[in-house]
């Protein structure tokens, strides 16, 4: 028996559009999960990849930063014939501005977003989960920013260290329910959130010069983690925030 292969399972992946969504919707696709992608812009590109795969696919428009409709998706995938296996909280946005300037909008924006829905979704999936009787797996993608305290981006790391936090506590909450719950933190992304880094020539050359890998990230480059953290290979695995980082924290 492969112990990474999700046959007959499947993922309900946010943010599956574009970025680390949709190349952690991809592959577990290509290790045999269908996949429900939720987000609130088109997934063709992502559909027809994961089509391409021999897999199903299912996209629901959502706005996440909506607690009431953060909170539906989960309804809305078993109606769409999903079952509650495996949930990737990978939608997410950022905004810069020193600490000094930073607004109330920004704050509030980025915490809906990527915090408050991250919980809600969990806590959704865990319920449909429990009442199924299934074991499954949540894995949220967390960041270096969870471990650190970067600039300019306040809310972001705030966040993304709230993700750090949560994860934890529904690893020992639901650990004996059947569900593990794990975080992907990746390093820096050659995706649209880092563009504003990669256009800045001397940020850029700072970033890189830590990076032990000596490259930015590719969005696949977290797919094979996911897989990990989705599969059977995982089942003894709750709790932990996997840094993807080239070896940046190790720096």
């Amino acid at each position: 028996m492969n112990p990474f292969d999700l046959t007959g399972r499947w993922a309900i992946v946010t943010g599956a559009n574009t970025g680390i969504g949709q190349a952690i919707a991809v592959g577990l696709a290509q290790a045999g999960a269908d996949i429900v992608g939720v987000g609130r812009s088109d997934m063709d590109e992502a559909a027809a990849r994961i089509i391409a795969a021999g897999r199903k696919f299912v996209a629901l428009k959502a706005d996440l930063s909506n607690k009431a409709e953060a909170s539906a998706v989960i309804d809305r995938a078993i109606a769409a014939h999903a079952t509650p296996d495996i949930l990737v909280n990978n939608a997410g946005i950022i905004r810069r501005a020193d600490a000094l300037d930073f607004s109330e909008a920004d704050w509030d924006d980025v915490m809906d977003t990527n915090l408050k829905s991250v919980f809600f979704l969990c806590q959704a999936f865990a319920k449909a989960a429990i009442a199924a009787g299934r074991p499954a797996k949540i894995i949220n993608i967390a960041s270096l920013l969870s471990f650190q305290g970067g600039i300019r981006v306040a809310s972001y790391t705030t966040a993304k260290s709230g993700v750090a936090g949560l994860t934890k506590l529904m690893a020992n909450e639901w650990a004996a329910r059947g569900i593990n719950v794990n975080a992907i933190a990746p390093g820096y992304v050659e995706t649209n959130n880092t563009t504003a880094l990669r256009a800045d020539a001397e940020r850029s050359a700072d970033i890189l010069k830590r990076i032990p890998a000596g490259r930015w990230a590719k969005a696949e480059d977290m797919a094979g983690a996911a897989v990990f953290l989705a599969s059977s290979a995982s089942d003894y695995v709750h709790g932990t925030i996997l840094p993807v980082d080239g070896g940046w924290l190790a720096r």
